[in-house]
């Protein structure tokens, strides 16, 4: 029999339907989901935005690093507390960056905190069931004053006076709802916010490291401190101000200093 006759004979499998259906566009499951973790906060005050972060990176029960940045700078009056993948959070704060640079080219003015938290939830919204893993608070002062904004990857964003993100944030919380205040000197909001990131990472197993605190002034943010938790004297230092911050406020590291690290695939 000839092959042809063969190839007659095969069943012929039925056309597909016509239109055809759409794309399914839900993620994938992950293959080996690991939980993740971390504790970034930041609070309103009438002199800026302090925030605060720990240093951990860790995936699954492996601390992945312990030394990663979690505020970002975005410019020179503007940085994000970054919580999720993060990978993710690197990604779309440059793109941030560069969309900030061309709204600043066109209009010839800086873009408010409230415009560049439309701009990041607008993009992630149209990602949205991506996969994406971002939560981030912008904390910056524009011509309106102090502004803070947080924005979840599913597009959300809120305007808060007081905001804590991560797997340590209920412990961040615990300290932040009982001090806080809006009109309380710079050198006590310093010490709140270690002391809030320090006891999360008492209490928090994926939490740890260090605690670095910045603030957003109307000249631009300043690196106030980096604090081991892990020493006896970090742990010391976090329960309140130093002389120096009594006298004269922390000690601070110029815009031209920082340098955030490299983006890297592991969660915070």
């Amino acid at each position: 029999m000839a092959l042809q006759d063969l190839l007659h004979r095969r069943p012929r499998s039925p056309p597909p339907p016509w239109p055809l259906p759409p794309p399914c566009l839900a993620p994938a499951e992950t293959p080996c989901p690991l939980p993740h973790g971390t504790t970034t906060l930041a609070f309103r005050l009438a002199q800026g935005v302090v925030a605060a972060a720990d240093t951990r990176s860790s995936c699954g029960t492996y601390v992945a690093c312990p030394a990663s940045r979690k505020v970002l700078p975005v410019h020179a009056r503007l940085l994000a507390t970054t919580s999720g993948t993060s990978a993710d959070c690197a990604t779309w704060l440059r793109a941030l960056r560069c969309q900030l640079a061309l709204r600043r080219q066109e209009d010839g003015r800086e873009p408010g905190v409230a415009e560049a938290a439309a701009l990041l939830a607008g993009g992630l919204r149209a990602q949205r069931g991506r996969g994406l893993c971002v939560a981030v608070a912008l904390c910056g002062w524009d011509r309106t004053g102090p502004g803070l904004w947080y924005v979840y990857s599913d597009g959300t964003r809120l305007p808060l006076d007081v905001v804590a993100v991560g797997s340590g944030s209920p412990y961040a919380y615990g300290l932040l709802d009982g001090a806080y205040r809006p009109d309380m000197p710079p050198a006590a909001a310093y010490a709140l916010a270690r002391r809030a990131v320090a006891h999360a990472t008492r209490r928090d197993a994926y939490s740890g490291g260090c605690v670095d605190v910045f603030h957003v002034r109307p000249s631009g943010w300043v690196w106030v401190s980096h604090s081991d938790v892990g020493e006896l004297g970090g742990l010391a230092r976090a329960l309140g101000p130093t002389k120096e911050e009594e006298e004269e406020g922390a000690e601070q590291t110029s815009v031209d200093q920082y340098k955030p690290a490299g983006t890297s695939l592991e969660r915070h």
